[in-house]
């Protein structure tokens, strides 16, 4: 939880230095800061309890390091506080629409006044924007729709952001008094890309001893209510946190009732009315007499139907599936044989090849697969056909002292706006691993857009599609393409669809993952890591793939090297 307290300073320091206008060195240092952080394998306050360097952190020297023992010593940053009195607060708010940089905000803040989304909308709306310099009608029209996206997007959070404090919670809580089980229900438990709030159920054998305890957890902002069996806090990262205290003998119905959704358990009760039984939070009642509940698989169990997975219970089939004997065996972390996309120094990326490959091992890995940016992306040291070779070269020689880890030699090359590559044919041909991937042009017609992607595809040196969509979860929507049309041509190319497991992209989503599995498709998976931490991320994607149905078969990372291999060869 500390990690993810310091990134979210430094994330709010960069942007509020960017909307002023400073030096974008440093304001790149924090967000870098902010990366390193958040992705970090180790507790901050651990490392500082312990004597650690954290200027031996990539992008974290002196000053930087001196500003996260302040966070952690106050629980906030003078720096921080002292921007925060210059501008605005409604300003860091309009980051969130597409469409919408800290220049472009320090204009509209400068030339119309405007502080926050509603205002925006406004101006928007009466046509006062497109006059100012560097917008225009078509931009206009792009910020009116982000509005729109950010006003949805509301008060959730990605599920990695809450994930972060809610492990914190449930370990905190399981070391209060008399404390017997402790879960999140919710949309966080069935793995939705987004929560609202946390919903936790725990059973105690003294309940007000036990919302005594969860109130003196730190980071709370406010404690909202506390009762002798419920309270609800807010903390300090604006996440709800809504807290129950159940009977044992009821716990497997509540949690059921609590994760949802509620569509799946409306469905659920529908069956159990047939049969002469009420299902709720309280239990499985005959009449008036509770005759179980204890444990979830009561539930399953009373309306005749196998158990099924928290991420399947949308009411998108998986009763039927259940009744008839579909379920899928769902793919787990532990199935993951290697990540197919990284970075590293080469272009954009904080660790050397060689230290992305040795932590590639140390989490069991058959193999990875070095992908860089190709030379369009420029500003980010993009490899050209020279600089690939010299790459290559670079594998040769670090394969050489890791015998127990395959190192796939890859690219991630920009597919065009005309659906050509970014490297010849004859560059692509030498390496094993190729992935293409769309990083401009986002608003060309679904037509347009879904011939690029197609003819990229139909390139025989195009292994996979990364990030198919292009959609960041809450700041930018997908760009139109005819998904079934783009499936069609990987089923009949061999080519794959990329789940990037980057939290804030998790695209594939759980709609076109389910379709790509019926349609006989099947995914890469990657971590679209730009330091090692990032190859942690793999877990976002199997929670990903786990909504979308897919089981190991569905996945190209889940075989072998040498099976792989073969697979890639044809």
């Amino acid at each position: 939880m500390v990690n993810q307290q310091v990134a979210n300073i430094f994330y709010k320091i960069a942007d509020l230095l960017e909307i002023k206008g400073e030096n974008p060195f440093r304001v790149r240092a924090y967000r870098n800061a902010a990366r390193t952080i958040e992705s970090l394998g180790r507790d901050l306050s651990e490392m500082i309890e312990q004597g650690k360097d954290l200027t031996s952190l990539p992008g974290i020297g002196k000053d930087l390091s001196e500003k996260i023992r302040e966070i952690i010593e106050t629980g906030t940053l003078s720096k921080l506080e002292e921007l925060e009195s210059e501008i605005p607060r409604g300003l860091i708010e309009l980051l969130k629409v597409e469409g919408l940089g800290p220049k472009r905000i320090k204009t509209l803040y400068d030339k119309l006044g405007i502080t926050n989304i509603d205002e925006l909308r406004k101006a928007a709306s009466q046509g006062k924007i497109r006059s100012l310099p560097g917008f225009g009608k078509k931009l206009e029209e792009t910020i009116l729709k982000g509005v729109v996206l950010a006003k949805k997007e509301g008060r959730r959070f990605k599920w990695s952001y809450a994930n972060s404090f809610g492990e914190e919670l449930i370990s905190f809580l399981k070391k209060g008094p008399s404390v017997k089980r402790a879960e999140i229900a919710g949309s966080y438990r069935r793995k939705k890309e987004t929560v609202g709030d946390l919903d936790i159920l725990v059973t105690a054998e003294d309940p007000e001893a036990m919302i005594d305890y969860f109130v003196t957890f730190p980071g709370i902002k406010k404690v909202i209510s506390k009762g002798q069996t419920r309270s609800t806090i807010i903390l300090e990262s604006d996440i709800q946190v809504d807290l129950r205290a159940v009977d044992e003998e009821c716990y497997g119905s509540a949690l059921h009732y609590f994760t949802g959704s509620k569509a799946h358990n409306i469905a659920i009760r529908a069956i159990a009315q047939k049969k002469g039984l009420k299902i709720n939070e309280y239990g499985i009642f005959k009449g008036d007499e509770r005759i179980s509940g204890k444990d979830e698989k009561d539930v399953f169990n009373a309306v005749d139907l196998p158990f099924i997975p928290p991420e399947l219970r949308e009411n998108r089939g998986e009763i039927e599936a259940a009744r008839e004997g579909r379920l899928p065996e769902l793919v787990t972390i532990n199935d993951i044989r290697g990540d197919l996309h990284c970075h590293t120094k080469w272009s954009d990326g904080k660790h050397s090849v060689e230290e992305m490959v040795a932590f590639s091992r140390e989490l069991g890995y058959e193999y990875v697969a070095i992908t860089d940016h190709s030379k369009r992306l420029a500003m980010i040291k993009g490899l050209d056909e020279e600089r690939l070779l010299l790459q290559a070269q670079e594998i040769d020689e670090i394969q050489k002292k890791f015998k127990d880890i395959h190192i796939l030699k890859g690219i991630e090359v920009d597919i065009l706006e005309d659906g050509s590559l970014d490297l010849s044919n004859e560059a692509l041909k030498m390496l094993d691993f190729v992935v293409a991937a769309v990083h401009s042009k986002f608003k060309l017609s679904k037509k347009k857009q879904t011939k690029r992607i197609i003819k990229a595809m139909e390139n025989p040196h195009v292994n996979t599609i990364a990030h198919p969509t292009g959609r960041l979860i809450g700041s930018r929507e997908a760009y139109e393409i005819d998904m079934e049309e783009i499936l069609r041509c990987a089923r009949d190319t061999g080519c794959f669809l990329e789940l990037n497991a980057q939290p804030d992209r998790l695209d594939l989503n759980d709609i076109n993952l389910k379709l790509a599995k019926d349609m006989g498709v099947r995914v890469t998976m990657g971590t679209d890591a730009h330091n090692r931490d990032n190859l942690l991320y793999m877990r976002f994607g199997v929670n990903q793939a786990r909504r979308g149905w897919l089981e190991k078969k569905d996945i190209v990372n889940c075989l072998g090297i040498k099976e792989l291999l073969k697979v890639l060869k044809k």
